[in-house]
């Protein structure tokens, strides 16, 4: 941690020269919300940093781009008919064991939650019905503390990029930035575990964030062949080791994740299209929906397994349903009110908790700086407080007397149950404790229960609100696997709830529905999801005549909540520094040329189609670019006036050059080499993967003499663009093609005058570096 406060320190002093200019020239209408928490340099810079679990790392693009170099297209001539068909079969059959692994995963972290978390109550329920209330709070807080310690304590020392639900940075992969450490076989270890640790604890989180790291750690590690130190050579599956399949791998982890949490198939799908993925085509469509659906049914042999009554304490409610089927949802025009009320209020309380929640991560990333001890204190000190909550708040409600009408059982005295007894003499029970001494899951289940219009005091869903708003704000943050769904849930369905009960006598709504209807706007107002979350609560709920007024609220809590604040995920995006790419373009982006933004850019570093050793060598070591221009000058035209001119051959790629030195392909004359030569030396799967470093092999003084043809491993057909075109343009090409280079071409080509005149990457149009170097455009927005 000494390392990573010391880079951190780094990073930050880089600016101290520029801080006194930085606040004065600062956008004083500006959102804090979009300042990082680490500082930015006040150029524009291809290497920025980023927060990545507890590590700042320097962060790269991804190569989404078709390198077509004459590799790539010697290889894909020579492609017979049988091995495109084993290619796609091969697809095909990583998609579903992407599935079948993540559906098992997610099943034995259910059976392992469920029995941790249902025998630890159950001793609960023992101590509380022999009034032993101080050895029960002891045993309870014991074994809650023990728990959030092994999940923290694997956080920290060993996969700190396992802590929080991983979404933010699974988003920013699939938007095209490398997150390093994301997906290695320690983190899918770490979060396993950690989420079984964390969610029997009863700490305010949920696992269906981490089960979407968890389904997209299983498809990269498919999808190279293992972990880093034992992977498989196998040749057909090396042909994945790309980022661009490597992409769509992971884009099937993460709606496999999403259906695994939900049991939702046509939810995970939409949640990818919709919330993660920033690249989609009806191929991946398929691909992904046959994941989900490989998962649904390994979900469903378990529950029909576990139904005989071999997986001990786990049933039908390990895997959440809140089925609300029974219920006959009627509603007139006047209904609609309370609707929009629910509406309005998620997309208030949304933003609101997203502006504490960003004041909170705040905080903790002061304290997180100071040690790995003091994030296992942080943890620890939030598990005792929850227990304590958890366990001392029912002891302030009234105890009910049980409606003899109703057919479920009352008082209980399981692990589960929508009556329970707690502290309340037979033939009572405690509401508060129904909701808060239990696994989240039932808690969600017990507030969603339809046909019970006296079943809580509205007094006891105050408490119960309120609790979880200030343990949805501490938890999130601290040093374990953590999920936002079901915290939000939680408290969206508690004021959902509350105005049920305040509305009964006006509505023909149950209480029950009024509490999905309020976790529904909640999460749109924080998640701002709309398609993705309809159809999720749909098939969570197995309800269809919700459809039209959950509709309307999502509509509502989104179109409130954008006007406030960004969506969450979002927030923790800018706070990491990853530099994600948004899909729409600033308005005041339209008033710069991408020529004018290369202006301000360093000179490009570009090289000869025949260059010299010595020179590809200075290049590596002295800057940081991951692109080079490659040129040939004295060439006459076919065409035109027959003067001397120079022809851009395309763009080669750092991790070639670097294939090249390893390889040592250098030659002892300037010239060009054939086809054979080259295939010699190279393959075109080599050429995909993103492995080497430059310190990796020494080059004698001889060969700096010597030279290389790069003709054959360059890509001739990179997008370019003329100086003239606006950035918010260049900034949709670039996004929806997935580039990470893009050339700046003059609009008029004069004898003498370079064929490339500088290079964007994404870096380049963020719309934050934009500004600071760009300042006066600030204040044109403003107006």
């Amino acid at each position: 941690m000494g390392e990573e406060s010391s880079l951190l320190k780094e990073s930050t002093s880089i600016n101290d020269t520029n801080m006194v200019e930085e606040v004065e020239e600062r956008d004083p209408e500006s959102n804090p919300l979009n300042e990082p928490l680490l500082k930015r340099n006040r150029t524009l810079s291809s290497n920025p940093l980023a927060l990545v679990g507890a590590k700042v790392s320097y962060i790269e693009s991804l190569d989404y781009e078709i390198n077509e170099n004459d590799l790539f297209k010697q290889d894909w001539r020579s492609r017979s008919r049988t091995q495109v068909l084993q290619y796609i079969f091969w697809k095909w059959t990583l998609a579903f064991l992407v599935g079948l692994l993540t559906g098992v995963i997610a099943t034995l972290i259910n059976l392992a939650v469920e029995n941790i978390a249902g025998y630890k109550f159950l001793a609960v329920v023992n101590f509380i019905q022999k009034e032993r209330y101080l050895r029960g709070f002891l045993y309870f807080t014991g074994i809650n503390f023990l728990l959030t310690f092994v999940a923290s304590i694997l956080c920290v020392c060993f996969a700190p990029t396992a802590a929080g639900p991983g979404i933010p940075e699974i988003k920013a992969y699939l938007n095209g930035v490398d997150t390093p450490n994301m997906y290695g076989a320690t983190t899918l270890f770490v979060k396993i575990i950690g989420s079984i640790g964390a969610v029997s604890a009863g700490l305010d989180l949920g696992k269906e964030g981490p089960l979407v790291h968890i389904g997209s750690c299983i498809a990269s590690l498919l999808g190279q062949g293992g972990p880093d130190n034992y992977r498989i050579k196998w040749r057909w599956l090396r042909y994945f080791n790309n980022d661009r399949d490597r992409r769509d791998l992971i884009t099937c982890g993460a709606s496999s994740g999403v259906c695994a949490a939900f049991r939702a198939p046509v939810g995970g799908v939409l949640f990818a299209l919709e919330e993660v993925a920033t690249w989609w085509r009806s191929a991946l469509l398929w691909r992904t929906f046959f994941s989900t659906a490989v998962v649904v049914v390994v979900l469903r042999a378990s529950i029909e397994l576990c139904h005989k009554g071999k997986c001990g304490l786990f049933g039908e409610g390990g895997l959440i349903m809140y089925d609300v089927s029974d219920v006959t949802v009627r509603y007139n025009v006047m209904d609609i009110i309370p609707v929009v009320i629910i509406g309005v209020l998620g997309g208030v309380l949304g933003s609101l908790y997203n502006y504490l929640l960003h004041k909170v991560l705040r905080v903790y990333n002061l304290i997180n700086q100071k040690g790995k001890m003091y994030k296992l204190l942080l943890s620890l000190s939030v598990a005792i407080f929850t227990s304590a909550c958890q366990y001392g708040l029912p002891f302030l409600a009234k105890c009910t007397p049980c409606d003899p009408s109703l057919s479920d059982v009352c008082p209980t005295n399981g692990r589960s149950g929508n009556f329970k007894q707690f502290n309340c003499p037979k033939g009572y029970y405690n509401d508060l404790a129904t909701l808060l001494l239990t696994t989240n899951d039932d808690a969600v289940r017990n507030i969603f229960s339809t046909n019970t219009p006296l079943e809580y005091q509205p007094s006891s869903i105050i408490i119960f609100f309120a609790l979880y708003c200030i343990l949805g704000l501490i938890t999130f943050g601290i040093a374990v696997p953590s999920g936002l769904f079901l915290p939000i849930i939680l408290m969206g369905s508690g004021y959902g709830r509350l105005l049920g009960i305040l509305m009964g006598p006006h509505t023909n709504i149950d209480q029950g529905l009024f509490a999905v209807l309020g976790a529904a706007s909640l999460m749109a107002g924080s998640m701002r999801m709309t398609v993705s979350l309809c159809v999720i609560f749909l098939e969570l709920t197995n309800n269809l005549l919700l459809l039209p007024i959950t509709m309307i609220v999502l509509l509502i809590a989104k179109t409130v909540g954008d006007s406030f604040n960004p969506s969450i995920y979002e927030i923790i995006l800018h706070l990491k520094g990853l530099p994600f790419m948004d899909a729409n373009p600033e308005p005041w982006m339209r008033n710069l040329t991408v020529g004018e933004l290369v202006d301000v850019k360093p000179a490009v570093v570009s090289f000869k189609g025949v260059e010299k050793v010595a020179n590809i060598v200075n290049a590596l070591k002295n800057t940081t670019h991951n692109g080079f221009p490659v040129m040939d000058c004295g060439l006459v035209p076919t065409t035109g006036v027959a003067n001397e001119a120079t022809e851009l051959h395309g763009i080669i790629l750092r991790a070639h050059l670097i294939q090249v030195r390893k390889k040592k392909w250098f030659l002892k004359e300037r010239r060009r080499t054939e086809e054979w030569e080259v295939r010699e030396k190279f393959t075109w799967v080599e050429l995909a993967e993103r492995e080497g470093n430059i310190e990796d092999v020494a080059v004698t003084k001889e060969e700096m003499e010597m030279f290389v043809d790069l003709h054959p491993l360059t890509n001739t057909t990179p997008f370019t663009v003329l100086e003239s075109m606006s950035v918010a343009k260049a900034m949709v090409l670039f996004r929806q093609v997935g580039l990470r280079h893009m050339l700046v071409v003059p609009k008029y080509q004069a004898s003498g005058v370079s064929p490339v005149i500088g290079i964007l990457t994404r870096q380049d149009l963020l719309a934050y570096n934009i500004l600071t170097v760009f300042p006066h455009l600030a204040k044109s927005k403003r107006k």
